[in-house]
């Protein structure tokens, strides 16, 4: 009798779950890409910067000149190997800035694109 009790119970917690399982349906929606709708960003404005060049021969005028001026003559040097590499480094940033500018043009295109075929879709449906 026991074990009979024990193959039912055995057989209930088995199946149990079974039994009242319910089928989930699963399905998705396509959503529409959202609208690209930012604006291109704005060249820079930089400010005039006025290089004086001091050499060994001229430093004794431009510092009679700056000082008339009313202007308190201050050096910040660079040597020539190092004017090169400034412009260098200014050369990479503006190369980089056309990359960003190309792959923001890149991605607005992508999106425009998307959105005339999806539209194009639509009527032929």
């Amino acid at each position: 009798m026991n074990k009979i009790i024990l193959l039912i119970v055995a057989t209930v917690l088995l199946t149990g779950c079974s039994v009242g399982e319910k089928k989930i349906k699963i399905f998705s929606v396509e959503e529409p890409r959202q609208k690209l709708d930012y604006p291109m960003p704005t060249p820079l404005q930089m400010e005039e910067v006025r290089w004086i060049i001091i050499n060994s021969e001229n430093a004794d005028e431009v510092f009679k000149k700056l000082e008339e001026q009313g202007i308190d003559p201050v050096l910040f040097g660079l040597t020539d190997k190092d004017f090169e590499l400034l412009a260098k480094n200014f050369a990479q940033i503006r190369a980089k800035l056309q990359e960003t500018n190309i792959l923001l043009e890149e991605y607005k295109k992508y999106y425009e694109e998307y959105e005339s075929s999806e539209k194009v879709d639509n009527k032929s449906k």
